[in-house]
């Protein structure tokens, strides 16, 4: 039986991985779209940025609510402990996405007030980005838990470091959308989304070598785990693959490459996720949780595994199908 519910919780890891990656990856170009807005040349090219993601943005956040059910349900000790710990950021996320959500059907349909709903459509994307980093930076930090409560204050979210890191994040899917922009469209717009994409490349990895260099600092545990023999030497890939992906995101953006620089930014999302799993395991809320932990009983797991087997390849349909239908270059000619 044991080995059964390890089996289970092990899965549901995997499960919830794989919402957040999805989310991470699908909400993050439309929401670095968003970041951008502001930054376009014209305003006919912002229509086409919001053009390009009209029909797909709503059901991108579909991840976003499929991880927080399964998290819910698998490991119910995590909200315990982190909605108290991260409930202002949290709720700053909500809002703003609330507030990007209502600027996508109004600002085709509004006239005098049209401006208004650029920056919400801007400031919305800006918040909730910058609230996902700074949850992201304070798990890495670390939560205060005495027992099975949180033992922390209200801002104890709030550091240097979690400021960096969702500071991070806002360039980063700064770069997944403008990635899709090069993409999904082309003449002045692609060429202006090319040159933003190499200015915030640099960035981006500045960023990722600060974080990459603060945190096993900060933390003896992620230190030993990744710079202790033999560790180091089974972990080596992974920076350098890494450096490599950079390295042909670079080339590819320097020989107009259109499809190429969205996978690899993709894929240097996904190598810094693994860096971070390697970082953590197996803890679900550092620095004293772990999956075993947090993980709901064995028949709780299994009633709710039966509903993801059929839910989960159903969203992986209907997305592919809707990507496929709103394949090829975006133009002025739609909305919805």
């Amino acid at each position: 039986m044991t080995e059964d519910w390890e089996t289970l919780t092990l899965i549901w890891t995997g499960i919830c991985a794989f919402a957040v990656i999805m989310y991470v990856l699908m909400d993050g170009f439309d929401l670095g779209l968003g970041i951008l807005f502001p930054f376009a040349p014209r305003d006919a090219d912002r229509d086409l940025m919001m053009n390009s993601v009209a029909p797909i943005w709503d059901f991108n956040e579909t991840w976003l609510i499929l991880g927080g059910a399964g998290l819910f349900a698998a490991f119910p000790l995590v909200y315990s402990v982190v909605l108290p710990a991260l409930y202002l950021p949290l709720f700053l996320m909500l809002i703003a996405l609330i507030f990007r959500g209502v600027a996508f059907e109004f600002r085709f349909k509004a006239r005098s007030s049209r401006h208004l709903w650029d920056r919400s459509f801007h400031f919305g994307s800006l918040f909730a980005t910058f609230a996902q980093g700074v949850v992201l930076g304070s798990l890495i930090q670390g939560i205060e838990v005495s027992g099975r409560n949180y033992a922390g204050g209200m801002l104890d979210w709030l550091s240097p470091f979690s400021v960096l890191t969702g500071i991070a994040l806002i360039f980063g899917y700064a770069l997944l959308g403008a990635t899709w922009m090069i993409w999904r469209s082309d003449g002045e717009l692609q060429q202006w989304a090319y040159r933003t994409a190499r200015t915030l490349l640099f960035v981006v990895l500045a960023f990722v070598l600060v974080v990459s260099v603060w945190t096993p600092i900060a933390d003896p545990g992620i230190r030993e785990r990744w710079f202790s023999v033999p560790n180091i030497i089974y972990l080596a890939p992974v920076p350098v693959v890494t450096g490599l992906t950079a390295l042909a995101l670079l080339r590819a953006l320097d020989r107009g490459r259109e499809v190429a620089p969205f996978v690899l930014t993709m894929v240097l999302f996904l190598l810094s996720f693994m860096g971070l799993a390697i970082s953590l395991w197996p803890h679900i809320v550092p620095p004293s949780i772990t999956i075993w932990d947090a993980a709901s009983p064995p028949e709780s797991q299994v009633f709710l595994l039966v509903g993801m087997v059929f839910l989960i390849p159903t969203i992986l349909l209907y997305t592919a199908y809707c990507y496929w239908v709103f394949r090829g270059k975006v133009t002025g000619a739609f909305y919805h």
